[in-house]
């Protein structure tokens, strides 16, 4: 029989164990960035361009939909099982991508893959909390977003470069020694341990949360899937959504084993936090792409130019995060760095609303590095937090949710920013040429100086609207965070491998 505590491991082995832990999320998290620069020839071989944006699509609706679910297996069974079925479902999936013969067959091989990619980042979290104790699993958790630095930065060069010499299938079937390689290492180095409860699968729980996030991850990609957010058909989606979570709740009130218990929702940090990931997913994932589409059509940079400046993004985010680890371990308080890191960001996004035609690169990448510190700095205290906040037998299911509310932010965040552009851009009419919107960054830069200025000058007022939505957002969650109630973690476990006391004192 499996113990019932995680066992006490020691620090070499915690270190091993951590390594394939990051492996997994590498390889999880890398697969969304490869695939962007692979999509022009994957659409040349298969065709069906009508479709393609279901290769992005589906993989985050199974990915987001099924985040809870793991959380709460986790929670149910252990972490050990789970975390290596997500591995192995992800590496069937990076198989199935690899032989798709069709545009539909590589859609659904995508939805495989994210279903075990949501189960890969839930599972991860959850299992720091059972090894590290809150104040160092802050500092390991800041590792986590190096890895995330990482994929980010290499993925969409490594994308193009392996699809360019070895063809598409291989950015997917690339997955399968990293993925054998992870299951080994967690098969023989992870112990397993159940907890000491009945486990009863919600599975009416579970259907009726998966319809309502579904609907709501559609709805904010309607845009490009139903041609507008506003359709009859796209405004099924969130009437389906709110009528499931509805019965969400009914259901949930009277499981012996709720998805997410609902008690959560009742304690104040758990629910403010929540607040806070949806509005931080919205600017660290919603505004990666419009940073992009922003340098490009602003200045005229190509777009291996314009992904310079995303070198200050990651460093920043790489500064932020191992100095929030360090800082959170040392002084044992989350809170005051949240602050200072959603702070920072609304001041980074103004300056980027409010910079002028033609402003110093300089400028441009100073605001960059300083909301990659900023983002950095508020990556890893919604995590930490919504786990004190839960008892020790949720904290599966609360990762669960925080994970869910930074990718469901992202999703709607992404949406609101590109109908903003969108409505903004089609007020801008350049002489002889039509709507700025409609004309490509090549063409912009062949114009006149005059047409090339006035081109770049709509989009830039675009933005700044994108940018001010941005800082709202932000604005939304520190308000969030400054009325979080102040906990100070303890430093260590307790002797016999019993959790710690989450919170030491409430100040």
């Amino acid at each position: 029989m499996p113990p019932t505590t995680m066992p006490e491991l020691d620090a070499r082995r915690r270190t091993v164990i951590f390594c394939f832990l990051m492996l997994s999320m590498f390889m999880a998290t890398l697969d969304t960035h490869v695939v962007s620069t692979a999509l022009p020839t994957i659409i040349g071989e298969f065709g069906a361009i009508e479709r393609f944006g279901w290769i992005g699509s589906a993989y985050l609706l199974t990915q987001s939909t099924i985040m809870p679910v793991y959380g709460k297996l986790g929670d149910l069974f252990g972490r050990k099982y789970v975390m290596m079925s997500a591995v192995a479902l992800f590496t069937l999936g990076s198989l199935a991508c690899g032989m798709a013969w069709s545009m539909d067959s590589l859609i659904a091989a995508r939805m495989l893959q994210g279903l075990g990619a949501g189960g890969i980042m839930v599972s991860i979290f959850s299992i720091n909390a059972d090894m590290f104790a809150p104040r160092l699993r802050a500092r390991y958790q800041s590792f986590s977003s190096l890895v995330l630095m990482a994929s980010g930065s290499v993925g969409p060069a490594l994308g193009g470069a392996m699809s360019e010499h070895f063809g598409w299938r291989s950015i997917f079937l690339i997955n399968l020694p990293v993925g054998i390689a992870a299951l080994t290492g967690l098969a023989l180095l992870l112990p397993h341990w159940r907890p000491d409860r009945k486990p009863k699968i919600d599975y009416p729980g579970a259907a009726t949360l998966a319809v309502a996030i579904a609907g709501v991850v559609l709805w904010a990609d309607a845009r490009s899937l139903f041609g507008g957010m506003f359709t009859p058909v796209a405004l099924l989606l969130p009437a389906a959504s709110a009528l499931a979570l509805w019965l969400w709740l009914r259901i949930e009130r009277r499981a012996p084993e709720p998805i997410i218990p609902l008690p959560l929702f009742g304690q104040r940090n758990f629910a403010l936090l929540l607040i806070v990931s949806v509005c931080t997913g919205g600017t660290a994932i919603g505004l990666v792409n419009y940073h992009a589409l922003f340098l490009q059509m602003t200045t005229g940079l190509s777009p291996s130019a314009a992904g310079l400046f995303f070198i200050a993004v990651t460093g920043g985010i790489a500064l932020g995060s191992l100095s929030a680890g360090r800082l959170i371990e040392k002084t044992g308080v989350y809170k005051p760095w949240l602050v200072c890191g959603l702070a920072l960001s609304a001041c980074c996004l103004a300056g980027l609303a409010l910079l002028p035609l033609h402003a110093p690169f300089w400028l441009m990448a100073g605001l960059l590095l300083g909301q990659g510190v900023a983002i950095g700095l508020g990556q890893q205290a919604p995590v930490i937090g919504v786990q004190i906040a839960a008892p020790a037998r949720d904290t599966g299911a609360a990762t669960g949710s925080v994970t869910l509310a930074r990718m469901g932010g992202a999703s709607l965040a992404i949406s609101i920013y590109g109908a903003l552009l969108a409505a903004q851009l089609g007020a801008h009419a350049l002489p002889g040429l039509g709507a700025a919107a409609e004309l490509p960054r090549e063409q912009i830069a062949a114009l006149p100086p005059a047409l090339r200025d006035a081109a770049a000058g709509a989009f830039n007022d675009a933005f700044t609207w994108v940018y001010t939505a941005a800082v709202v957002l932000v604005l939304i969650g520190l308000a969030a965070a400054l009325a979080l109630k102040p906990v100070e973690l303890a430093p260590a476990r307790k002797p016999g491998g019993a959790q710690p006391d989450a919170v030491l004192a409430q100040r």
